[in-house]
């Protein structure tokens, strides 16, 4: 039981990794407030949806979470998206929705939330960047960009809130067995389960990761086992480069 008496804040809470991770946290006993476009179906203790293109909404997000819950010390920032396309083909939609909820949203949360876990004396931040935010891949320029972004943000605030007792770190996957890659492929023509199969044979692992084991990465970050960790950018790749 890491995290008895502990509140978190889940965001991205109804995709892949977001549902595995709420569930995990609550089995080791924490409250958790969710947060997505729509999360009625995730159970959890309270749920605050929203837009995180609405800067209002990312604004208020952390004070929310902390008078639902009576505190805030976790914060899963894992709402994401994936634009996919070199940059001749991406429209300035493509770059504000990206952009939007890569990068601005977590850095609005993070804002808010700091001076909540100060007072309080610390907590734990972890966001979502990516290996290929770290080396970029080819034909993914904003979703590479944005990852990037990411995780510039993480290693700065890591030093820079290190002092108030706030820890922040970011887990950086390759590709993930979840929804949101299997919607890709058959957005591109391609049968989901047989791409993701010739995926598996790219990994020297064995498979791409399932979500369970970003997860177990992002709790133990979220944990006191992670006690002396603060600006690090974790690569969960199953040993596969980034290509």
């Amino acid at each position: 039981m890491r995290f008895e008496g502990k509140s978190a804040l889940v965001t991205g809470a109804a995709g892949g990794i977001g549902q595995v991770l709420v569930a995990m946290l609550r089995a080791e006993g924490a409250k958790v407030a969710v947060s997505d476009r729509d999360s009625s179906a995730i159970e959890a203790d309270a749920h605050i949806d929203g837009n995180l293109l609405d800067p209002a909404f990312c604004d208020a997000l952390p004070g929310k979470v902390a008078e639902a819950l009576g505190g805030l010390d976790i914060i899963c920032n894992n709402a994401g998206v994936i634009t996919r396309g070199d940059i001749t083909e991406t429209s300035d939609d493509d770059y504000n929705l990206t952009m939007g909820v890569n990068v601005q949203a977590p850095f609005q949360i993070c804002r808010a939330a700091i001076p909540l876990m100060a007072e309080a004396g610390g907590g734990a931040i972890v966001n979502t960047s990516s290996c290929w935010g770290l080396r970029p891949g080819s034909n993914h320029p904003l979703y590479v960009m944005s990852k990037a972004a990411i995780a510039s943000l993480t290693q700065c605030l890591g030093r820079d809130h290190a002092h108030q007792g706030i820890r922040v770190n970011a887990v950086c996957p390759n590709e993930v067995n979840t929804p949101m890659l299997r919607t890709g492929f058959a957005m591109r023509g391609y049968d989901p389960d047989k791409a993701v199969d010739e995926l598996n044979k790219t990994v020297p692992i064995g498979h791409i990761a399932e979500p369970e084991e970003i997860a177990d990465v992002i709790l133990f970050l979220a944990s006191d086992a992670s006690r002396y960790m603060c600006g690090a950018l974790v690569e969960v790749n199953g040993g596969k480069p980034v290509t």
